[in-house]
């Protein structure tokens, strides 16, 4: 099983905690982006009420976590697009996809800040994970432009969509085939959903840790009760796909 969506948490052990976690889940890979950019307290209101923050992700923890992982830990670049494109451009071959969330720094996906980072992911084939939220210019429907402008280069919807039951994105992003659907915090009936209208190709399995443990998104999946086949494209194929390799 591969977790594409973890967070690397800023305290002391993080990594090591994150194994364990993976370990006791029966998790092979996850995908890491950089934690901690912003207070949860504050995130929260942000989500209520706007605002951002224009902190840089500690990228450089996640590297030296994923370091000597033999690939099972795989590094995203969490930008801040506050900063030029060309902070991520000088960094992204030591990366392997990119992380965008209005939810954090308020730069909205129709921002040309945002398509100068999507621009550098299309140059080194990184797929990109996006945050939307409930304003103007961080939408789902603004995602859908986004994909649009840049048909080459693959997104991933997170946390199944806004709220946990967006059922609305997955009409919104059905057509789209480069936009996929990440499933942490979605409902089973978000999921089940998915799996239906988009296609078990298009679905791939995230937890969102340490927020959320695995084992919780896990057992959301085992009360779905999917076909071998489902399983094996949602929780191990598609996120491979994603990165370019073949399948481990």
């Amino acid at each position: 099983m591969f977790d594409f969506h973890v967070r690397l948490a800023p305290r002391p052990g993080a990594g090591e905690r994150l194994r364990s976690a993976l370990d006791e889940c029966g998790l092979e890979r996850a995908v890491v982006c950089a934690g901690g950019t912003i207070d949860l307290d504050r995130l929260s209101r942000q989500l209520v009420e706007g605002g951002h923050v224009e902190t840089d992700a500690d990228n450089d923890a996640v590297l030296a976590a994923c370091a000597g992982t033999d690939g099972r830990l795989v590094p995203f670049f969490f930008a801040n697009p506050h900063r030029p494109a060309e902070v991520y451009r000088a960094r992204a071959a030591e990366f392997r996809g990119l992380e965008i969330s209005p939810a954090v720094h308020g730069v909205g996906l129709t921002d040309p800040r945002v398509a100068d980072l999507v621009g550098v992911a299309a140059e080194f084939d990184h797929p990109v994970y996006v945050v939307c939220l409930d304003r103007p210019g961080a939408g789902v429907a603004d995602l859908v432009d986004l994909g649009r402008r840049f048909p080459q280069v693959d997104f991933v919807l997170g946390h199944s969509g806004i709220g946990n039951i967006d059922l609305y994105a997955l009409t919104l992003i059905r057509d789209e085939p480069n936009i996929l659907l990440e499933t942490s915090g979605g409902y089973t009936c978000v999921v089940e959903a998915a799996l239906r209208r988009l296609g078990a190709g298009r679905v791939v399995f995230g937890s969102e840790y340490p927020l959320q443990h695995p084992a919780v998104e896990l057992a959301k999946f085992q009360a779905l009760r999917l076909s071998p086949e489902q399983w094996r494209q949602v929780a191990w194929d598609n996120a491979h796909r994603l990165l370019g390799e073949e399948k481990r």
